[in-house]
């Protein structure tokens, strides 16, 4: 694990953003890619093409695209029940209460997140309509690694803000099944249908809808380049969430933090992804240096460890700060998904915090337990997104109407003012609307 000192270091190298079209893909896909659609696309071009064929085809599209893209089996869209009721046999049955109790703590958090209506028609005629939105179309990425809980953390806050139709979309094994994980994860959420579809054809499905998958209102969800630039190429057509990279994570810690647990932290976002970001940060070089031998050290017994140190290779490593206040500053710069404080008194520092998409409050607060099972929604803004962003939450399934419903005496306190307003600005019509009331019209 590489070690760097001083901030203007760790902005040019571990603290350096990377935008989404300049991630490098493995080989393995690029050429599957050139294989498709030709030498020398970018990855938005190729997502484009995806996006219009499934708009012009629709499951003749999906279906290619699955068989092509994801090397899955022909099998039909829709998943059904016979699959949801042997994905339940297939699971442990203390596995299937662990997803229960996960459920019932983020159903429980996200229940204390509704916004209500509200009105005030007695003095000022104005008021708020909050609804749902009607559909939702969830992506969840993943089939030799598998997040059941990423299904549960964004199918639920959409059911308590009482969506009325969920839908998830998934990539398919190469037998074309569903992993039984999910079918149950799915079925505890209260999703009402789950369908065989991977990538960029999927949220083209949601888009623009097929003959079997309906068209939705917002997409939602985490995925790949490929899912990611498919969501910014549908934007506008339907709603959608955020555009997430990939995962990262900010260990801040003192010299009286303990190097297996800040290594072990780090290593659980590694994990996940050879492009990963699991940085430390730390005025302690000497912290640093046993971390670093502690990273190398744990990699070795995990099964994903040879991923996990890609993944410090590539985007991760450590910073040695001048200070506590230093760290924190460079961490709030970053603005990363997760942020952990592993420090003496860490509640003293929790005020210092702006940007940071989830705050993980000392050592019995560890991130892995809040991409599972503390309450919260573990979607969170990546790539530097936590500066203006806030995690996935009840409110993304929600809408808000303006009520405008004044009395004839408000009026006529107010129009003269609009009036005048409306003409500064040229419009004319505006102002005369308004004026015809004053005149009693």
């Amino acid at each position: 694990m590489r070690i760097v000192q001083g901030r203007e270091e760790a902005l040019r190298s571990i603290l350096r953003r990377v935008a989404l079209d300049e991630l490098e893909l493995p080989e393995r896909l690029r050429e599957r890619d050139r294989r498709l659609f030709g030498d020398g696309l970018t990855v938005e071009v190729t997502v484009r093409r995806i996006v219009r064929a499934v708009r012009d085809e629709g499951d003749t599209a999906v279906l290619r695209f699955n068989q092509a893209l994801d090397l899955s089996r022909p099998a039909p869209l829709p998943v059904d029940q016979a699959e949801t009721s042997a994905a339940y046999d297939a699971l442990d049955p203390a596995l299937i209460d662990a997803l229960r109790l996960a459920a019932k703590r983020i159903r429980d958090y996200h229940e204390r997140q509704l916004e209500r209506s509200w009105r005030s028609f007695e003095v000022e005629g104005l008021g708020q309509v909050v609804r749902p939105i009607e559909r939702a179309g969830i992506y969840m990425p993943g089939t030799a690694v598998v997040y059941p809980s990423s299904l549960l953390m964004t199918a639920i806050p959409a059911r308590v803000a009482g969506v009325e139709e969920i839908y998830v979309a998934s990539p398919a094994a190469s037998d074309g099944s569903v992993p039984a994980l999910k079918l149950v994860a799915a079925d505890i959420a209260g999703v009402d249908a789950v369908y065989r579809a991977g990538g960029a054809q999927a949220i083209a499905a949601f888009a623009h809808g097929t003959e079997t998958i309906p068209r939705v209102d917002k997409i939602c969800g985490p995925g790949n380049i490929w899912v990611t630039m498919a969501k910014r190429e549908v934007f506008g057509v339907t709603g959608i969430d955020a555009l997430y990279g990939p995962t990262e994570t900010v260990v801040v810690a003192d010299e009286w933090a303990d190097p297996i647990i800040c290594a072990a932290d780090l290593l659980a976002q590694a994990e996940h992804d050879e492009i990963a970001s699991p940085i430390l940060i730390t005025p302690s070089l000497p912290l640093a240096q046993r971390v670093a031998a502690e990273v190398e050290r744990q990699a070795e017994t995990l099964e994903r460890g040879p991923v996990a140190l890609a993944a410090f290779e590539n985007r991760g490593g450590a910073v040695v700060a001048e200070s506590m206040d230093e760290a924190i500053e460079l961490a709030n710069a970053y603005a990363p998904e997760h942020l952990c404080l592993l420090v003496k008194d860490a509640w003293r520092y929790v005020s210092q915090v702006r940007n940071a998409g989830g705050l993980f409050v000392g050592e019995s607060s560890p991130e892995a337990l809040g991409d599972y099972i503390a309450g919260p929604s573990h979607v969170m803004p990546t790539g530097g997104g936590a500066r203006y962003a806030s995690p996935l939450s009840v409110n993304d399934f929600l809408k808000i109407t303006s009520l405008i419903a004044v009395d004839a005496p408000v009026m006529q306190e107010l129009a003269a003012a609009a009036a005048l307003i409306a003409r500064a600005e040229g419009l004319t019509g505006h102002a005369r609307a308004l004026e015809l009331r004053l005149e009693g019209r």
